[in-house]
């Protein structure tokens, strides 16, 4: 027996609740298109090429950030340890000062806004940006990276998005 899918379509509560099985790492996206920093959580970021190093990440059209986001030539991908999931609330709650007293930010000498605690960061280009169903998908050259040794000091676990809650991934998280 044959089944036949082409004409089906899928629900977004069926697509959401797809993807809220699907685990994913987490960061956070900044810039600053001159009109002050921005700064947006995305757990749809991914690695797409080595040479150029590049990477895509997804910024929604419902995101304050994402105007911001859009028109800058350069930002900065912070990739974040479990450590940090207060910083990824921050980039994740609507209507807050990402960039206030007490947060801990600052600019790169490139101009660039970034928060130096985050375990891993990546400046890039932007080279890219298509438009996919009231999102885009902004991809990315990397140019610039946190200094290893820096990153390598931090050794932490990384910060998984995975049904709407925050995790650690670490070696007690493996099974293999």
């Amino acid at each position: 027996m044959t089944t036949t899918y082409a004409d089906q379509t899928v629900s977004a509560e069926d697509f959401k609740f797809a993807f809220r099985h699907h685990p994913a790492g987490v960061g956070i996206v900044t810039a600053d298109a001159g009109n002050g920093p921005v700064a947006m959580t995305v757990s749809s970021l991914a690695s797409v090429g080595i040479n150029p190093p590049s990477l895509v990440f997804s910024a929604s059209a419902l995101s304050s950030s994402t105007q911001t986001i859009c028109s800058a030539e350069t930002v900065v991908v912070h990739l974040l340890a479990s450590d940090q999931v207060e910083l990824a609330k921050l980039g994740a709650t609507s209507g807050v000062d990402r960039f206030g007293e007490g947060i801990e930010w600052d600019r790169l000498p490139t101009g660039e806004p970034y928060y130096p605690q985050a375990n891993s960061w990546l400046r890039g280009r932007v080279v890219n940006r298509v438009d996919v169903s009231g999102s885009t998908l902004i991809i990315v050259e990397a140019i610039q990276a946190k200094p290893r040794e820096a990153a390598e000091k931090a050794d932490a676990s990384p910060l998984v998005y995975h049904n709407r809650r925050w995790f650690a991934l670490g070696d007690h998280s493996a099974i293999l």
